[in-house]
């Protein structure tokens, strides 16, 4: 296998914590298409997985109770194996990326002065098309 199992610092995928199930690929391709189970589904067991409390907190509030992953774009089984277990470890590791805090900001004075000459254009445009009562 060529994956990488470091995922994050901490974090090792090991093969063995792995479900993989097969099946045949949905979509047009005929006899091949129907008998022939190239699909692969892995599934990485958050319970079953050697990971800091922290991270499996973290995983478990956005895959529940394990992560999954399938492929079905090549026609060799072993291909979309490969292929499963490397989008399963680019889910995980992009979810264990931590967004820099947010630093609150204001609106510029020039910005608040537009959008209040905004505001008064489309109340004068709204009062203008209101009219008067016709006698």
């Amino acid at each position: 296998m060529t994956v990488d199992p470091l995922i994050a610092p901490g974090v090792h995928l090991r093969i063995d914590d792995l479900t993989e199930r097969v099946t045949t690929s949905g979509g047009p391709g005929g006899q091949h298409a129907n008998r022939s189970r190239t699909r692969v589904v892995i599934t990485w067991s958050l319970d079953d997985a050697a990971l800091p409390d922290g991270v499996r907190e973290r995983l478990r509030a956005r895959f529940g109770d394990g992560v999954t992953s399938s492929a079905s774009r090549f026609r060799s089984q072993s291909q979309n194996r490969e292929a499963a277990i490397e989008q399963l470890v680019r889910r995980v590791r992009a979810e264990l990326i931590e967004a820099p805090p947010r630093r609150p900001t204001r609106p510029t004075r020039a910005s608040a002065q537009r959008r209040v000459e905004a505001k008064r254009a489309r109340s004068r445009l709204k009062r203008e098309r209101r009219g008067g009562a016709e006698d």
